[in-house]
């Protein structure tokens, strides 16, 4: 390979890496004001016009703002229609602030990402096999590059030739450096992160403006977020409502001047007075406001905020989601497939027991197994040298001993090992180990056979250890679950989510470990087709079906399954083929996933069985004290002593506003997430929130109106 043909432009600087985006505070400073102007741009009706329930109170705030040129003439307090015409626009400004301010949230995290961007610069591979400096914006889809160590990938690829080890910190905050090699699921690279170590060759497979970080940008922002479909049900629903409302409101008004004619004196003549306190109980000001009070204002007022909150809580997780449907959609899942290796388990065997033969000691058998060990670096081998220090046996170093020879081991003899000072050390498969003691002449004891066959049973792997002319005993090496694991799909269990782990292993081995885990249900010696029918299977019998997936062979179940999660070290087409991608590439972040989206819904719910609550609430608390100086006969119903119309119109309006800035926070951080299902989830919404949204504006309104006439803020009634 030649050098650098021609020198690199002057403007083409390292590419540092984006830095993990921080935890923000719910009122961030840098985000709250930009908020603050959003949600004056956001008064536009064209864009109000998508949340129904807003765009009626913006137009009533903008009647009541007409109306105060007409006050007098239409016999209304001009103070009165101010302070209902001022809390109307604080209402639907503060509908805007809490969307606002969940866009903000992803907005604030894509800047610190687009900020921390420069220009890298390529070693651009040539036909001839030399190679160029260019910059990287230069790099097409299909061109070929070099990277060394110490270098950055200029943008996203996958590895055709090499391994190395890179830093992905620029993209999962994470520090540990990761291996990446060709031809297996661990092949694509993101541009931006760093090679530490050797050199690989990469093609790329994005073009300019297309690339991983550019996607992760565009889909952290949520600016093209679809509304999805249990979102486009509720606002259907909230738009009925306000539909139905709005007639109510349009007939009240013939309905009430029907009635006034029929206000008599005792000599039959019109009761003017009494006509006059009903028509101006039931003024433009007062419909106006009296329609905002019913209508659901308070989750129409959050629904939007609560969607993207929901996208931004994953964003936190370091998992992006492609749509907002696959977050609600995490939230309706009720299958689980996971598969085994690291995601139930550690990934990798530990050896767990020595089961000594006859004859043998436990810490003789210990001391074997380590020397054995000794130049073992795979996992297991250093899980046997940790264990033997259980035992009292000093942990050695190679260097303790020049003159051993190990032997590694290989596919052939299946055994590895040491020969140190006239002594031959093995350890491997129990029936390569039988052959090779026979060989020199000897026989295991028959409880060596009884162990292997035990530790096979249970979904374990026999190692049998053995020095030259005997055999001294077996080490049990098994996948350890995962701490909690257990517990986690004990609480799945009770939201009706069925869990089922995939795995490669064979039926005796998956069992044991399904059983160890507490899942439902497990697949064992798993293919791809496999892994798809029994997804399509699931979806069949009514299920929605969540997964994770790293590799080529995944993308098939991964485009299938409702949720998709793909791991971000693994390749293009797995990454292309999901709806969501993990950054840190964690098989088990699919379990947040679904608590994230259960979470979404539970928010959600919650905060409309509130709404709906407080709207019956503050009709059963504003029409009899609307009335009631009409008819005397509804005194009874006012039972909270509000003193005139005007006070309690102007206390539900004052309510109304103050009750979305005070669940801004619930919306955004969402309600806590518990395991529970969803018959449990409406029982216990109808018990805090339903009975709450009813007690809480009785208690409000009743406060507020307290406040109102104390401070003289209304009218007295008319007459």
């Amino acid at each position: 390979m030649t050098t650098t043909l021609e020198k690199p432009p002057q403007d083409v600087l390292p590419y540092q890496g984006a830095p993990k985006a921080k935890q923000r505070s719910l009122f961030d400073p840098e985000i709250m004001f930009p908020a603050i102007k959003s949600s004056f741009v956001k008064l536009n009706p064209v864009t109000m016009l998508k949340n129904p329930v807003m765009f009626v109170t913006e137009v009533g705030a903008a009647v009541t703002t007409v109306e105060l040129f007409f006050a007098n003439a239409h016999h209304e307090s001009f103070a009165f229609v101010l302070q209902i015409s001022l809390w109307l626009w604080f209402t639907v400004l503060f509908a805007n602030f809490a969307e606002a301010m969940a866009e903000g949230r992803g907005k604030a995290q894509a800047d610190a990402l687009r900020k921390s961007r420069t220009i890298t610069s390529a070693n651009k591979l040539l036909p001839d096999g030399t190679t160029v400096v260019v910059g990287a914006e230069t790099l097409r889809k299909g061109d070929l590059f070099i990277v060394n160590a110490n270098e950055i990938i200029p943008a996203d690829g996958e590895i055709i030739l090499g391994a190395a080890t890179v830093n992905e910190s620029a993209i999962t905050g994470e520090s540990a450096p990761v291996i990446r090699e060709a031809g297996g699921d661990r092949s694509a690279v993101t541009g931006g992160t760093t090679v530490l170590s050797d050199q690989i060759k990469v093609q790329v497979t994005a073009n300019p403006g297309e690339s991983f970080m550019d996607r992760m940008i565009g889909l952290i922002e949520g600016a093209k977020r679809q509304k999805t479909p249990n979102e486009i049900a509720l606002n259907i629903l909230l738009a009925a409502l306000t539909i139905i409302f709005l007639i109510v409101i349009i007939t009240l008004k013939p309905y009430i001047s029907y009635t006034a004619s029929y206000l008599k004196l005792p000599d039959g003549s019109t009761d003017q007075a009494a006509v006059d306190k009903l028509l101006s109980a039931t003024s433009i000001t007062v419909l106006v406001s009296l329609l905002v009070c019913l209508i659901p204002t308070t989750i129409g007022g959050l629904l939007s905020a609560i969607g993207i909150a929901g996208i931004d809580r994953l964003v936190q997780k370091n998992v992006l989601a492609m749509s907002g449907r696959a977050v609600e959609a995490a939230g309706d899942v009720d299958v689980l497939l996971l598969d085994k290796t690291g995601t139930i388990t550690l990934g990798n065997r530990q050896a767990t027991e020595f089961v000594p033969a006859p004859g043998v000691t436990v810490q003789e058998l210990a001391d074997a197994a380590q020397l054995s060990s000794l130049a073992d670096e795979t996992p297991e081998g250093r899980s046997i040298v940790i264990l033997a220090k259980q035992y009292g046996i000093r942990e050695r170093e190679l260097h303790e001993h020049p003159d051993a020879e190990f032997v590694p081991f290989t596919a052939q003899t299946r055994m590895s090992g040491v020969n140190m000072n006239g002594r031959q050390l093995r350890k491997g498969a129990a029936e390569s180990v039988k052959n090779w003691v026979a060989a020199n002449g000897h026989e295991a004891h028959p409880a060596v056979a009884d162990a292997v066959d035990k530790i096979s049973r249970s979904g374990g792997t026999p190692l049998v250890v053995a020095d030259q002319n005997r055999v001294l005993g077996v080490i049990h090496l098994k996948d350890i679950v995962k701490g909690g694991l257990p517990d986690r799909f004990t609480r799945f269990r009770a939201m009706g989510i069925k869990t089922v782990m995939i795995t490669g292993d064979n039926p005796l081995t998956a069992a044991a470990i399904a059983k160890e885990a507490g899942v439902d249900d497990f697949l064992a010696q798993a293919t791809p087709e496999h892994k798809l029918a029994l997804l399509k299977k699931e979806q069949a019998a009514g299920h929605l079906v969540a997964m994770t997936g790293d590799g080529t062979n995944d993308a098939p179940a991964l485009a299938q399954a409702d949720v998709g999660v793909a791991m971000n070290t693994g390749t293009q087409a797995a990454k292309e083929a999901g709806n969501m991608v993990d950054l840190d590439s964690n098989p088990t972040k699919l379990i947040e996933v679904v608590e994230i989206g259960k979470q979404l819904l539970m928010t959600r719910g919650a905060l409309t069985t509130f709404s709906i609550a407080n709207d019956v609430a503050k009709y059963f608390a504003i029409i009899p004290a609307m009335l009631v100086v009409t008819f005397k006969e509804i005194k009874p119903l006012n039972v909270m002593d509000l003193k005139s119309p005007y006070s309690a119109i102007l206390s539900a309006v004052i309510f109304n506003a103050v009750i979305i800035v005070l669940l801004i926070p619930l919306a955004l951080r969402g309600v806590k997430f518990r395991p529970m299902s969803a018959a449990a989830i409406l029982r216990r919404n109808l018990l805090i929130y339903g009975l709450g949204g009813i007690i809480i504006p009785f208690i409000g309104i009743k406060l507020i109106d307290l406040v109102v006439n104390w401070c003289h803020l209304v009218p007295a009634p008319v007459g």
